[in-house]
């Protein structure tokens, strides 16, 4: 029997190129199955075979959990019953009890034949799907062997692949026969063994087929630092170059055109913007926008978005059609584009200008001449009138030392007086609201005014009133009250 069991596993592992330990394991799994059966299906069985000698015994074993969850007597026991059997025990651990080893023999042969192929199967797959990751073949090339319900389906040597609907170019009609490249977006192990998910919409795509046109980004002369795609109509890739001599745009073009027209052939004729990149975000932003040409632009690092000025002949082509130029550069950059007229720019800074100028003189009961002037000094903030260093503000010609002290003690104390509100404001905040994400003092002592002090009273309202107690973004709005309601699912 021993012998039997040794000839077996050799014979196997020589014929399927899988390791003995495979073999071992699949004949464990199989013998373990077969004995579970004259048990009780729902019981836990394991088989150990000695890899030196072929001899093996058979277990029955619990799994050790608290008694409470103990759900299947046939394969878990209670943490007090497990104890008065088996002493010092933790939950997690197992108590065994041997079994008389099943004879080999008397097994379903054909059954247990599938449970080691299978399992060999299965490792055969697992091997060859190793192999390919640690090639690290992210850009995969392969001719399309079947459609089914409107997926592709593609032979990668020894491995299956599958474009989905969702991420082939849209209107590209794919055909049995055809051969095409695609992106490894991910792995799927399902019942039938892993499948390659492959993509052709994903950037990255572009990325892989630049880095196979362009033999001076694998010798690292030139680098795609970003790309954004409307798959089948327009892309944008941002390129840099780390070699002075290398101009990076004409090398990604090519010769007349040749390298990004090879690229373009592949994705359907996709157009592709080649733009340079630069480490100042207001510059990469303005080399996004191309071909549009931009007036001015305004930074505005909080809410990580820009206010790019164009004029009135620049402004459609800024925008693109059906907002596309846009949109690829904000995904590009990684920053909000509001683009806007001239005209519009200035009507919106007068709005900025005329809200800061009511604050200054409300909060610290000056005429507008005063307001204007701390205005036009680059103040926008009653924070910054306060503890601005004193020589900047001594510089103002048309302040006197008096004034600039009088200004910034009123300033201070405005802030005091309203710390001192909100404070007392926070005394009837529960503690819950305040420890959500993205809650500060300040926001919580507004809500605290309308009565929304906990955080069942904040689950409680809708995103737009939400927005409309606090003047806070709506994005910001919705992160909130989800995470005030979190624990009514939890529950």
């Amino acid at each position: 029997m021993s012998r039997e069991i040794l000839l077996l596993v050799d014979a196997l592992a020589r014929e399927k190129n899988v390791s003995k330990d495979i073999v071992f394991a699949s004949l464990e799994s199989a013998l373990a199955s077969a004995t579970k059966k004259r048990i009780h299906d729902d019981a836990d069985v394991r088989v150990s075979i000695d890899r030196e000698t072929g001899d093996y015994e058979s277990y029955r074993r619990w799994k050790v959990l608290p008694d409470e969850e103990v759900t299947n007597d046939e394969a878990e026991i209670g943490l007090i019953d497990a104890r008065e059997e088996a002493g010092e025990i933790e939950v997690g651990d197992f108590v065994e009890e041997p079994l008389e080893p099943i004879d080999f023999g008397r097994i379903g042969a054909q059954a247990a034949k599938q449970v080691i192929l299978q399992r060999i199967r299965d490792a055969e797959r697992e091997q060859v799907l190793n192999d390919f990751l640690e090639r690290k073949e992210h850009l995969v090339s392969g001719s399309i062997k079947r459609m089914e319900r409107g997926n592709a389906i593609i032979e990668v040597g020894r491995l299956e692949a599958v474009i989905p609907r969702d991420q082939m170019i849209p209107r590209e009609n794919l055909r049995v026969g055809d051969r095409v490249k695609a992106f490894l977006l991910r792995i799927d192990r399902g019942a039938r063994g892993p499948q390659l998910v492959l993509s052709r919409t994903a950037p990255e795509f572009l990325v892989k087929l630049f880095e196979l046109e362009v033999p001076e980004i694998e010798d690292g002369l030139l680098e795609i630092k970003g790309c954004a795609r409307d798959p089948g109509l327009r892309a944008k890739i941002a390129v840099k170059s780390n070699d002075p001599r290398v101009d990076p745009i004409g090398t990604c073009v090519g010769l007349r055109g040749s390298r990004v027209t090879a690229v373009r052939n592949e994705i359907g004729g996709e157009n592709i913007d080649i733009v340079l990149w630069a480490p100042d975000p207001a510059q990469f932003v303005i080399a996004a926008l191309q071909p549009a040409e931009v007036s001015s632009i305004v930074v505005d690092e909080e809410t990580h978005a820009m206010d790019v000025v164009v004029d009135e002949n620049n402004l459609a082509i800024a925008i693109g059609r059906n907002g596309q130029n846009v949109k690829l550069a904000s995904e590009l950059t990684g920053w909000q584009i509001n683009l806007m007229t001239e005209e519009e720019s200035a009507q919106k800074v007068e709005e900025e200008r005329g809200q800061i100028r009511a604050l200054f003189m409300e909060k610290l009961d000056v005429d507008d001449e005063v307001a204007d002037i701390l205005i036009d000094e680059g103040f926008s903030s009653i924070e910054e009138v306060a503890y601005v260093p004193l020589a900047e503000m001594l510089e103002i010609e048309a302040f006197d030392e008096d004034t600039v002290d009088e200004l910034r003690n009123r300033a201070r104390n405005v802030l005091l007086t309203e710390a001192i509100v909100t404070e007392e404001q926070l005394e009837n905040v529960a503690e819950d609201l305040l420890s959500l994400d993205g809650m500060d003092k300040s926001l919580a002592a507004r809500l605290a005014q309308h009565e929304v002090c906990s955080r069942d009273d904040l689950a409680d309202l809708a995103v737009d009133e939400l927005v409309e107690i606090a003047g806070i973004e709506e994005d910001r709005a919705r992160e909130l009250i989800t995470q005030a309601r979190a624990h009514w699912f939890e529950e």
